[in-house]
């Protein structure tokens, strides 16, 4: 990624530095000083680099983990306790990996307390570059905006989290699942029998969980729309 550029770059300047240095005995002699503070700089600059890690970032790391551990201990089993404690961490240590996992976790204690809006706000602080964690997030989100009744916002949550999954099959078809009911919501019928039409097409072993399968779904919609 971006990291894999800057280092890209990094050694066509370091390749660029060596063949400026070594080209000429006499113009090193004549820009001895000036070397000499370039040396100087880049040791600054590296020391500045070391300190950074590990006297501020690595520690503050570490605290990050410690905070969010203790959480995970003292609020089990009490969602509103833990809400407001991972909202601590999360706050405190945005920048962190366990702030960002704070979050997320501060957005499952909200949406398991009822509190579907302040769900909402802490999902929208966590991100990650994992494709299954990313879409069970924006499920939850879509979970969240049924719960309030914003309906499209939950489609719109759903169908992200479906591009996301791409064609994981537990996660998919669960989430067409969603999204046909919150369509009958809606009285979109068409749509609804859309997403069952693709559940049996393309996870044929999908299983409901409610002893219904999904051809009395389909036939359902197509009686609704009256075919």
């Amino acid at each position: 990624m971006a990291s894999n550029n800057k280092e890209q770059h990094q050694e066509s300047a370091i390749e660029k530095l060596n063949s400026n240095i070594s080209s000429s005995a006499e113009k090193i002699a004549q820009n001895r000083k000036v070397i000499f503070w370039v040396i100087g700089g880049i040791a600054i600059v590296a020391a500045f680099i070391l300190s950074y890690f590990f006297i501020y970032r690595n520690p503050r790391l570490n605290k990050a983990f410690e905070a969010y551990n203790q959480v995970e201990i003292n609020a089990m089993g009490n969602d509103s306790i833990a809400a407001a404690e991972y909202v601590k961490v999360a706050d405190k240590y945005s920048s962190t990996d366990a702030g960002n996992l704070a979050a997320l976790s501060a957005a499952e204690a909200y949406y398991n307390s009822g509190k579907y809006t302040e769900a909402i706000k802490y999902l929208d602080k966590f991100s990650t570059s994992e494709d299954v964690l990313e879409a069970n997030a924006l499920v939850l989100k879509g979970d969240c905006y049924v719960n309030i009744k914003k309906y499209d916002d939950a489609i719109s949550a759903y169908k992200k989290a479906i591009s996301t999954a791409g064609d994981n099959s537990q996660i998919v078809p669960r989430v067409l699942l969603k999204s046909a009911n919150v369509y009958d919501e809606q009285k979109k019928y068409s749509d609804a029998l859309e997403c069952y039409e693709k559940i049996k097409k393309d996870y044929p072993n999908f299983q409901l969980g409610n002893g219904t399968t999904v051809d009395a779904y389909i036939e359902r919609e197509k009686a609704r729309l009256g075919k």
